[in-house]
């Protein structure tokens, strides 16, 4: 090792020559490879160490996933001189070299050799510790600001998290008092007639739905049914079900003609409606003494027939056009014969178009599969089988029907 080599470390720089070659001759200088630890967090040493060559990390709890550097030192630095003057001679961090070093390893007890031949080399190494202990401090208040502002932040995002929580739970709260409203709704008991059973199923797709059934108490034991789909679904769905619901009623109690009932429900609605949403409605009226069946289409499913040994019966049919879009829209009016035995099913297209995860719908094969396997039991068990097999069939989250 050059004299000038050893008195261009800052530690040392202020040395007399004599000094210096005496050092050259006293200390050793060892090489050691990259990613080597030299000094452990922790551990105790009996000597500091003078980096030549290379350039190693200052790493705090190194292999534990709080590790931070706290710097990274070049040629002429010195390593481990804290643990000199900690009263267990520990070292405070850890020491990684990121490349092939030169070492000069100085001890305790040369260290104090040193000192008591030059004295001044002790304001030396003071103001060096001291530049070193205010680095550390600088960059430990920096880290203690960047964590504090990563927490402002989490609190904040913390803050906001919470709003939406309280604000789902509100809607939530709401959605719920609208679903028990809107089941408020609709019929509680079904008709009771002489010679005829009644069952009734709807399951919203979500916490409300667009679609509503009702029955009319009609004089000379007639029943009126009205089964109502309107386009979409959720809260808009909900309430604009609401109010085909309310106008179909109402007029249906003014007039004994289902045609006049619904042409009277699409001019409210065209009055009322500004966001293009529009219902499918079928509104029929079953005398109980005959078995004929009277209904209008608004653009909804017709009614699905069976006799009383589970044959299909076709149904007419004729163009029709839904409730709320268009003046005078065209209606499909009709009547069937209800025969003892018979069924007959008022639906929504949620049945017939619901899907399996291949894109293959239940249709109107599978609907008569299931209507005609279950004619023995009750109307209600009907309707719940119907359902069930829908859902086994789709395995997907259904509209209501």
């Amino acid at each position: 090792m050059q004299p000038r080599n050893l008195a261009t470390i800052p530690l040392f720089s202020s040395l007399p020559d004599e000094e210096i070659r005496h050092l050259e001759a006293t200390l050793s200088a060892s090489n050691f490879p990259g990613g080597k630890v030299l000094l452990q967090e922790g551990h105790s040493d009996e000597n500091f160490y003078i980096l030549l060559k290379g350039t190693v990390e200052v790493v705090k709890s190194l292999g534990r996933p709080e590790a931070r550097v706290l710097g990274v030192r070049k040629a002429g630095n010195l390593l481990g001189e804290m643990s000199l003057f900690t009263k267990h001679g520990h070292h405070t961090a850890s020491v990684r070299s990121l490349t092939p070093l030169q070492l000069l390893k100085v001890s305790r007890a040369e260290l104090d050799a040193i000192l008591l031949r030059q004295p001044q080399l002790a304001y030396k190494l003071i103001s060096l510790l001291s530049l070193r202990l205010e680095d550390s401090e600088n960059l430990t208040i920096l880290d203690l600001k960047e964590k504090n502002q990563r927490l402002q932040e989490a609190y904040e995002e913390l803050k906001a998290a919470q709003a939406q929580i309280i604000e789902k739970e509100k809607l939530e709260k709401e959605l719920e008092i609208s679903r028990q409203i809107q089941r408020s709704i609709l019929p509680e008991t079904l008709p009771e007639m002489h010679g005829y059973e009644f069952g009734a199923l709807m399951i919203p797709a979500r916490a409300v739905g667009g679609d509503f059934y009702t029955f009319l108490d009609l004089p000379n034991e007639q029943v009126g049914v009205i089964v109502g789909d309107v386009s979409d679904k959720g809260v808009p769905a909900a309430l604009f079900m609401a109010l085909s619901y309310s106008l179909v009623r109402a007029e249906a109690v003014r007039t004994n003609s289902p045609v006049e009932a619904l042409q009277m429900v699409n001019t409210h609605l065209l009055q009322m409606n500004s966001s293009s949403m529009f219902v499918t409605l079928v509104y029929g009226i079953l005398d109980c003494c005959s078995g004929n069946f009277h209904f209008v289409r608004a653009g909804h499913p017709a009614p699905y027939l069976l006799d009383g040994k589970g044959i299909r019966v076709d149904v007419p049919v004729s163009p029709a056009q839904p409730l709320g879009l268009f003046d005078s829209p065209p209606l499909d009016e009709q009547s069937v014969y209800l025969p003892p035995g018979g069924i007959l099913l008022l639906y929504s297209d949620g049945v017939t178009e619901t899907s399996d995860p291949h894109g293959n719908e239940f249709g109107q094969d599978s609907l008569y599969r299931t209507m005609n396997a279950n004619r023995a039991h009750t109307p209600q068990e009907q309707c719940e089988q119907l359902w069930q097999d829908v859902k086994h069939r789709s395995r997907t989250i259904l509209r209501p029907w």
